[in-house]
């Protein structure tokens, strides 16, 4: 599969969740990870609280310098999959590590565990 770079600023971006950013006419699906879903997709108070940290975190990653997306494919709702990256640092892996996303399992995590 052959990928695609683009770089962009900041100000190019708006912040879907925590997962999803809309680039322009293009929405871009942050591959491999899962983040909270926000509003009334969430499933609990908690994960709503979380969508909104993880929101916020995003929006701050991607204020830090260039932004590099490297473009691998569609899902199935038609939003471009890409790594996103800023000055060298994965931000998807940056969420993981934040503990505001997870590796992606195929199916949605279950954010709410105990805080039902």
């Amino acid at each position: 599969m052959l990928l695609t770079v683009l770089t962009l600023l900041a100000q190019d971006a708006r912040i879907i969740d925590g997962d999803t950013v809309e680039f322009g006419n293009e929405m871009v699906r942050i591959e491999n990870i899962d983040t909270p879903e926000r509003g009334g997709r969430a499933e609990c108070d908690a994960e709503r609280m979380l969508a909104e940290i993880a929101s916020d975190t995003l929006t701050l990653l991607l204020s830090k310098g260039a932004i590099e997306i490297e473009r691998s494919g569609t899902d199935r709702y038609g939003r471009t999959l890409a790594r996103i990256s800023v000055s060298g640092r994965d931000i998807g892996e940056e969420l993981i590590t934040r503990d505001l996303a997870v590796g992606w399992e195929g199916r949605r995590h279950d954010w709410c565990g105990n805080h039902q």
